[in-house]
């Protein structure tokens, strides 16, 4: 266990929409705080520069207008302002998971250095985080990095799974809340609920995330919910913070 307690509590951090290819789909950007009986606050996922609200060049300089853009982009949908939704400011983040480096899931990830940041060994090897084809603007922040390989339990509730394929390292979460259930963070190792049959094109290794896509699929039984990483029609439907899940 990295963590003493037992997971209490999910919200979901509506963390923006995005136009992917201006025009392909529309998709939300989730992030995940989770809370244990013990008080800690843990965060899965950091969406994008909070920059991106005060810098018009931003955007462009880091090549996102190749992959699509952002939709009315607001204070509150930076990991920042989700998170005061809920009464917290980053420094209340006691341990940060980084399910990989890409832009919409890396970028505020400098505002919760102080905190120890786990993600798997792969993930961290490389050079500076992927974001998004060959630009890599952001270097790994200063901080303790908890590099793991392994099925590992964070703490009573909460286990995160390797699920190489999107990227060489991407990392998944089992949740066990305590009123009996389960809930499977996906993120891209599962982007949308097509992607399967669309045989992963966007993944780096598209068999690894089909042994990926397969292992999580396993885990959903009745009474599982999987939230996929940006799943178009599940993103509505999901309830945001400040409401818990």
């Amino acid at each position: 266990m990295i963590l003493s307690g037992t997971l209490s509590r999910l919200y979901i951090l509506d963390l923006g929409l995005f136009d992917v290819r201006r025009g392909e789909r529309i998709i939300g950007i989730p992030g995940y705080l989770m809370q244990t009986d013990r008080g800690a606050n843990i965060l899965f996922d950091t969406g994008f520069p909070p920059d991106y609200l005060t810098d018009a060049n931003r955007p462009e300089k880091d090549g996102l207008p190749r992959f699509g853009r952002l939709i009315d982009f607001r204070p509150e949908q930076t990991a920042e302002g989700a998170l005061a939704l809920l009464g917290l400011t980053p420094q209340d983040i006691d341990l940060v998971i980084l399910s990989h480096g890409h832009i919409d899931h890396v970028g505020s990830l400098p505002l919760f250095a102080h905190a120890p940041i786990v993600l798997t060994t792969r993930e961290r090897a490389e050079p500076a985080p992927l974001y998004y084809g060959s630009t890599r603007p952001i270097p790994w922040p200063d901080a303790s990095y908890l590099q793991i390989d392994a099925d590992t339990p964070v703490c009573e509730g909460l286990t995160l799974i390797p699920t190489p394929g999107h990227t060489p390292g991407h990392l998944s979460a089992l949740l066990d809340l305590p009123d009996g259930r389960r809930v499977i963070l996906a993120a891209d190792a599962i982007n949308r609920a097509s992607e399967p049959a669309e045989h992963f094109a966007d993944s780096m290794d598209p068999a690894a995330s089909q042994a990926s896509a397969d292992r999580l699929l396993s885990l959903v039984t009745p009474g599982v919910t999987l939230i996929y990483g940006h799943e178009p029609s599940q993103w509505p439907l999901l309830p945001k913070a400040p409401q818990p899940w």
